[in-house]
């Protein structure tokens, strides 16, 4: 990751809380110089224009981001299955505000401009990665059938990443134990929905 000063960094977190707050259209370099206690000209003069600011404060989160992700799903090729993907939801749980921040922002981003590429596919590709070489691992060792690993990966994103994003983005009170949200999703997974 690109290093930065002290007082880069000030601006880029003053940019990015001013995202969440506004949204692209609304954050302005005034804006953005009055909440990082720095000249406007500060701005310009560190990172040209406000896009190049906005493009490189998203970088700098989604890496952190990212970072945390790739940590999340590590494992040992030893991990059981069950082990492996109830630590990982519950790691997904324990990301903080800030980092839920992000992946809102990103997803904001398709609405801004669907043309170019976007953050969260960086994001849900970082995991979808992880998760299937977690599953080719266990298909080689003889531990699960053959069966496509990134159908596997896709459906495990599905089930534990996706209802996370749902209750922190959303703000949704759940009105259940999340052990036993996760219990019930590896046991559908691994029992399946017949009686």
């Amino acid at each position: 990751m690109r290093e930065f000063s002290s007082t880069d960094e000030r601006i880029i977190k003053a940019t990015f809380e001013i995202l969440q707050e506004e949204g692209f259209t609304k954050a302005t370099t005034k804006k953005i110089a009055a909440k990082a206690g720095v000249n406007e000209v500060t701005i310009f003069r560190n990172f040209d224009n406000k896009n190049n600011l906005v493009e490189l404060t998203k970088e700098y989160h989604l890496q952190l981001l990212i970072d945390k992700l790739e940590k999340i799903f590590e494992f040992e090729e030893d991990d059981g299955i069950e082990e492996y993907l109830k630590i990982s939801f519950f790691g997904i749980l324990s990301l903080s505000d800030e980092d839920f921040s992000i992946i809102r922002v990103a997803m904001e981003e398709v609405r801004e401009d669907p043309d170019k590429p976007i953050l969260i596919s960086t994001i849900t590709d970082a995991i979808l990665n992880k998760l299937e070489e977690f599953f080719k691992i266990k298909i080689e060792k003889g531990v699960i059938r053959e069966l496509n690993p990134k159908s596997l990966a896709i459906m495990c994103f599905g089930m534990l990443f996706q209802s996370v994003i749902l209750w922190k983005i959303y703000n949704k009170d759940l009105e259940f134990e999340t052990n036993y949200y996760a219990d019930d999703l590896l046991n559908i997974m691994f029992e399946g929905i017949n009686p």
